[in-house]
């Protein structure tokens, strides 16, 4: 069951850069709302302490939000932020409206669980490398998770994990796995690092010379 999370917003009559501008000055935000069917685009105003609490939270950015205006609810998802080049300032949003009833396509992050007890993360000199930290995927609004493990528990050295092999709540697909089997690409990847690999090469080749200096003294 995809979690909501509730901002409150006020309409915003006066458009336009000035009107932006002097929006800001009083400490709100300038937001559009658009999307859903035949339904006008609307432009409200968010707190901007309101709005930078919740863009400090993961979920910000992937689930799915209840704008609240009044008495009128409308579920959204942030489609765009924009922010302010050097200050702690968030400049203008953008929210998309959601049908319920229709699927939606959306980027969730991946959260990585039990790495450090993994043989791989035991093995010393062992790089694990995270080739992926979100995914996107298709799923109706009520499925969508706020985020996906990857459980490493079992990872060992030399071993990749594929967007394939990833373990999906149930009612969700990788969008990028419906391309094709080339689209099939790697999220985690466990190797030995440059220097065990070049001392056990170079531990090999003082193993080879001594066999055959052996050789040759026979």
């Amino acid at each position: 069951m995809a979690k909501t999370h509730q901002l409150a917003v006020t309409l915003r009559k006066d458009e336009g850069k000035g009107a932006s501008r002097r929006l800001r000055r009083t400490g709100s935000v300038p937001a559009v709302v658009y999307g859903g069917g035949k339904l006008d685009p609307v432009s409200i105003q968010i707190a901007h302490k309101d709005v930078y609490m919740a863009s400090q939270n993961e979920w910000f950015y992937s689930a799915i939000i209840d704008l609240s205006l009044g008495g009128d609810v409308q579920k959204v998802l942030l489609r765009d932020m924009q922010r302010h080049p050097f200050k702690q300032q968030i400049l203008h949003l953008d929210f998309l409206r959601i049908n319920e009833d229709e699927a939606i396509r959306v980027r969730v992050p991946l959260h990585f669980i039990n790495q450090e007890s993994s043989p791989a993360g035991k093995t010393g000199g062992a790089i694990i490398m995270h080739e992926m930290t979100e995914v996107e995927i298709s799923c109706l609004p009520k499925d969508l998770p706020e985020f996906i493990e990857v459980d490493l528990a079992e990872l060992k050295v030399d071993d990749i994990i594929h967007l394939s092999g990833l373990k999906l709540p149930k009612g969700t697909e990788i969008v990028e796995l419906k391309l094709g089997k080339e689209h099939d690409i790697a999220v985690v990847i466990a190797k030995l690092g440059r220097v065990e690999v070049e001392a056990t090469e170079a531990a090999e080749g003082t193993a080879a010379a001594g066999e055959k200096k052996a050789d040759g003294d026979k």
